[in-house]
């Protein structure tokens, strides 16, 4: 039995939110430790050794084999902005303008990554898929809004700074799984989601390093008793981080890139604001409203309705069109078609 590379990144895509859900919780747990200076080099360490062990296990080399120079470039701006830029801004973002601001800004991702996928990667994406997209992040955005809706009387002198920061990280985010697509290539020249990550993850260290150390040296003026903290259950949290994010995470999240469309990938993995809500009550003591779970219901049926696009359009009748209209890929996802110049689509079931 096969599985339809559709629902392969559907899956994989949803998994990486829930992992993703997982990392913040042991991320915060362990920034809490040993600051988040150091979490954030660690957390990178920690990936590339697994993934580094993990290619080795399944390709018998930790040199990832890339086809072309073009997709080792790729990959390494995809590496940059992705999980260097990205991951500054949006960080940044949560000081200026607070998590919940921030995040509701990265809802817009999926927008940016539907525009960058059918501007510069030519694809396209039917009407059902695109509804779903907008019920998902109309969803996220009903969360996120209403968690902290009452007696947060927080205030950021920062607002503009911080989302425009917020606004960087989203479309960097959008950018580095463009660049991503690009460089795990398709047909002969495909590139394995593992190794891909390898090399993304490699070239983002490379790139976040001067800004660590930059980093650690003003919190160590700032902070001069943090040799005092407590560095061994912070660096098992870490640990745990990487596992669930830096490794699973980016892993199935470029599964789910290579899968299915980059605007409907970028939906799936903007579901960890959403999932994180069973969790807050016990974590964080935030009171659960009634809106919040409305908010969450209504993501996931957007993400029900994305996993069942092509259904609905054959149901309607939307998809219906002569043989000469095709594009070659009727058997596949209608919402998720490409055109043929693009490359083959990776075989059913291939992870």
């Amino acid at each position: 039995m096969t599985i339809a590379p559709e629902t392969v990144g559907v899956i994989a895509g949803l998994t990486t939110s829930a992992f993703w859900v997982l990392t913040t919780i042991f991320f915060t747990a362990g920034g809490k430790r040993i600051g988040v200076t150091a979490v954030n080099t660690l957390r990178m360490f920690f990936a590339i050794i697994l993934l580094g062990a993990t290619h080795l296990i399944l390709f018998k080399t930790v040199v990832p084999q890339i086809p072309s120079t073009m997709q080792w470039g790729a990959l390494a701006l995809s590496g940059f902005i992705g999980l260097t830029i990205c991951d500054q801004a949006l960080f940044a973002a949560f000081l200026d303008i607070g998590p919940r601001r921030a995040l509701l800004v990265m809802t817009s991702t999926p927008i940016f990554a539907l525009t960058f996928g059918y501007l510069i990667l030519k694809e396209s994406i039917g009407l059902v898929a695109l509804a779903g997209i907008g019920i998902t992040i109309m969803g996220i955005a009903w969360v996120v809004l209403q968690r902290q809706s009452k007696g947060n009387k927080e205030r950021h002198p920062h607002l503009i700074r911080g989302y425009t920061l917020a606004v960087v990280g989203s479309v960097c985010q959008s950018l580095g799984a463009m660049f991503a697509k690009i460089g795990m290539g398709s047909g002969e020249t495909s590139v394995d989601p593992l190794a891909a990550t390898l090399v993304r993850m490699i070239f983002g260290l490379l790139c976040m390093t001067p800004i660590v150390l930059i980093s650690y040296r003003m919190v160590k003026k700032r902070e001069p008793g943090s040799s005092k903290l407590r560095w061994t259950p912070g660096i098992l949290f870490t640990l745990a981080g990487a596992i669930f994010g830096p490794f699973l995470g980016v892993w199935l999240s470029l599964v789910a890139i290579r899968s299915v469309p980059l605007g409907v990938a970028q939906t799936l993995l903007s579901l960890s604001p959403v999932m994180i809500l069973p969790f807050v009550g016990k974590l964080y003591k935030e009171k659960l409203t009634w809106a919040a779970i409305l908010g969450a219901v209504i993501a996931v049926g957007g993400a029900g309705v994305i996993s069942m696009a092509g259904s609905i359009e054959k149901y309607l009748g939307i998809t219906e069109r002569s043989s000469d209209e095709n594009t070659g890929n009727a058997a596949g996802h209608p919402a998720c078609e490409r055109p043929a110049q693009h490359g083959a689509r990776p075989d059913a079931g291939e992870v």
